[in-house]
Order: C-alpha cells, then structure tokens, then sequence
C-alpha cells in the first residue's frame, strides 16, 4: 500500500499547511498581542488585553485568517490521503472532520472573534458600563453556536488521527501519533502558566495554528524517512 501512496502530492500539502499555519499564527498573535489590565474592573480580565488592540491589527487578523485557515484545512487531506489505503472507516470520518472545520473555521469562527474584538473595543470607548453586557449578547447568539459546531468536527478530526495512526492505519511508525493539532492546546495552557505578557498571550492565542505547524513539520519530517 506504500507503493501506491503518492509521496510527492503528500509532501507538497504538508509544506503549503506549513506556510498556512505561519500565515494565520501571524494574524492570531496580532490579536491577541497584549497585556491584561487590573484596573478595569468593569470587564474580565481576559477582556481587557484586546482594548488596546487597534482596528488595522484587528482587520489585518481577521484577513489572514480568512484566507489562511481553509488552506490550513485543506492541507489536512495529506493526512486522509495516509489514511485511505489502510482504513476506509478512520478515512471517511477524518474527512468529514476536515469538511466540517473548512465550512465553519474561518468564516464561521475566527472572523467573528475579530468582529467581536472590534466591538468591544468600541463598545467600550461609547459606554463602558454596558460593554460586557453587550459583548455576552454577540457571543452567545452569534459566536458561540458555530464555534461548538466547529469544536464538534475539529474533535473529530484530531481524534480519528490519534487513533489511525496509534492503530498503525498509516504508512508512517505508530509514535507519528504525537503530531497532533491538539499539541496546540498544551502548548496554550504552558503559555498561560508562564504569565500574563503580550508574548505569552498572543502564543496562546494562535494554538490551533501552532499545533497545526507541529503536526505538518512533524509528519513532513516523518514522511521522508518512510515513503519514496
């Protein structure tokens, strides 16, 4: 079944995954690049490291991740193409994960959470009494319904993987199983124990991205040990 994987395609979704995550990484640290301040009481203190985000950063967020989060998705079928030869089961869900994240990552999430961003800014700088209230208004009616929709099929996903290739369900050695997106969120949750610095936070901001890079360089790096 080796034989008939073709390498070369693999490879080649596994470097432009790799670019994609660097693109959108670069967007998710603009936004989140801040500082929390404790003498806002008004707001939660996540809150209010975004009211010194100013608008070109916002925007130039939400474009980057637009265009950079379904190419990300995309270059997830390197991975189904891995799969498909030894398990048509792990194949067919791992790509209805990849399908589900494509419809609603960035469109559906990551541009609303910039949305959000703004409005809150603006919320705040027209009447900070009501701002929190206003904001919970916007995400619970808008952000929040696409966003467990989106976990739903992202879950999936990175579940299928682990378990494909902890079953030996790809080309690639069984250990392949630690490149996965959910490396990320580790990755967020050391970030947070550091401390609250603009460096940390963006990081952790841009977790999906930065577990999606570990997982393409990982796999590229195994995949050149093992297939022709």
């Amino acid at each position: 079944m080796n034989d008939t994987l073709d390498w070369q395609r693999i490879r080649h979704l596994l470097k432009i995954g790799i670019l994609a995550s660097l693109m959108v990484l670069t967007g998710d640290m603009l936004l989140g690049w801040g500082v929390s301040d404790p003498s806002v009481t008004n707001l939660p203190a996540v809150f209010t490291r975004y009211l010194s985000v100013s608008d070109g950063r916002i925007i130039v967020s939400a474009l980057l991740g637009l265009i950079g989060i379904p190419i990300e998705c995309l270059c997830w079928f390197a991975i189904y193409r891995m799969m498909k030869p030894f398990s048509e089961k792990d194949a067919h869900a791992y790509r209805a994960g990849i399908i589900g994240c494509l419809a609603f990552g960035g469109c559906g999430v990551h541009v609303p959470c910039c949305m959000a961003v703004w409005m809150l800014k603006h919320f705040y700088a027209d009447d900070p009494a009501t701002a929190i209230q206003e904001m919970l208004c916007f995400i619970g009616w808008f952000l929040l319904p696409v966003t467990v929709i989106f976990l739903v099929f992202f879950l999936l996903a990175a579940v299928v993987q682990i378990r494909a290739f902890s079953k030996g369900h790809t080309p690639l050695p069984r250990r392949c199983w630690v490149f996965s997106v959910l490396f990320g969120f580790v990755f967020a949750v050391v970030m947070r124990l550091i401390g609250n610095y603009g460096l940390t936070n963006a990081l952790a901001t841009g977790w999906i991205s930065i577990g999606n890079l570990w997982m393409m360089s990982g796999l590229l790096s195994a995949s050149r040990k093992v297939g022709k």
